[in-house]
């Protein structure tokens, strides 16, 4: 795939699929007989991992080094199943601040809809009952 497609297919520029590439966020990617970068499946779904990982909130320099430990093959499956452990810890921790956050507003919310629901019974004229004409 060309860099435009993928920049279609993932929702990114190509200046940050260029980018991701520079850094050693993705490895590099393949190039066709003309110099220009091809895409294939492998590189696909680098930037959908990374793309979800940034998505998450997991931070660049963490990415990069998953991605230089991906390199090495076999001998550092253990190095990069601690760092995916650490960075889910972390995206755990910020869910459950940010669940915390959604409650609070919640609670706020349904505290004012009350307080409005009252002042709308305040200003409404009494309803009449059967001894009142």
């Amino acid at each position: 795939m060309t860099i435009t497609e993928v920049s279609k297919k993932y929702d990114l520029t190509p200046d940050t699929l260029r980018y991701y590439e520079r850094i050693g966020l993705i490895p590099p990617v393949p190039r066709g007989k003309s110099g220009a970068r091809d895409y294939d499946e492998t590189s696909c779904q680098w930037v959908e991992l990374m793309k979800c990982m940034r998505s998450a909130g997991v931070q660049i320099e963490a990415l990069i080094e998953y991605a230089a430990l991906a390199q090495q093959g076999e001998r550092s499956l253990e190095a990069r199943r601690d760092l995916l452990i650490r960075q889910r810890e972390q995206l755990a921790a910020r869910m459950a601040d940010m669940q915390a956050s959604l409650d609070r507003l919640d609670y706020k919310i349904e505290h004012y809809d009350q307080l409005l629901a009252g002042k709308d019974r305040s200003l409404r004229p009494p309803v009449p009952t059967a001894d009142t004409p």
